[in-house]
């Protein structure tokens, strides 16, 4: 698995430009920065570019090898998922609060108590909503939480590649892992930070 063409054509706009923002990248190409995002999502997680808040991306210098790009790519969600945060639909908001501070987690799991089949989701977001506008912290969280099937998930077997594309595209910092395609019940997470100490691990070896 190589580099596109697309994203040899990005990686020269970069150089030439550099800091540049997605925005001039994609009126370089002639495209949207939404058409972008995926390949955007692969150079700055393989250390090819660097992306800089309020800056742009800068080209790292990095020379790029097909077989890192294979052992990078081929990677599964499997072999990088870590244990998630699970409460349950009548948890309550407080104590939802307590443990999603309590394991630094970005987002709590809401499973069915008798099957582990995920139901919903908690984020930092929604918590902090509710606090912002006084809601009663006594509430179980399934007043607040994201409901499936509004919920995007992985699975084992999927390579870390698409589930970056998945953080991407939706702009979120995890995924829960369920056991396969048509499972809702949850396994893991996985998540960019995940994705990313392994890109920097691979490419410092």
């Amino acid at each position: 698995m190589e580099l596109s063409e697309r994203q040899k054509a990005i990686i020269e706009i970069v150089k030439m430009n550099e800091p540049i923002s997605g925005d001039k990248i994609a009126e370089h190409l002639g495209l949207t920065k939404p058409t972008l995002r995926s390949d955007l999502a692969v150079l700055t997680m393989t250390g090819i570019l660097d992306a800089r808040p309020k800056v742009g991306y800068i080209y790292s210098g990095l020379s790029f090898e097909p077989l890192l790009h294979e052992q990078l790519f081929e990677k599964k969600v499997a072999d990088l998922m870590t244990s998630s945060i699970i409460v349950f639909p009548k948890t309550s908001i407080l104590d939802a609060t307590t443990s999603l501070f309590m394991y630094d987690s970005g987002s709590l799991y809401v499973t069915q108590e008798e099957t582990g089949d995920l139901v919903g989701l908690v984020s930092r977001k929604d918590l902090l909503r509710s606090l912002i506008n006084n809601q009663d912290n006594s509430l179980s969280i399934a007043v607040i939480m994201t409901r499936m099937p509004n919920i995007i998930t992985a699975y084992p077997e999927m390579t870390i590649v698409e589930a970056g594309r998945l953080l991407t595209q939706h702009e979120v910092d995890s995924l829960p892992v369920v056991e396969n395609k048509k499972s809702k019940k949850v396994i893991g997470k996985i998540s960019k930070t995940g994705i990313m100490q392994h890109f920097i691990k691979m490419g410092s070896e």
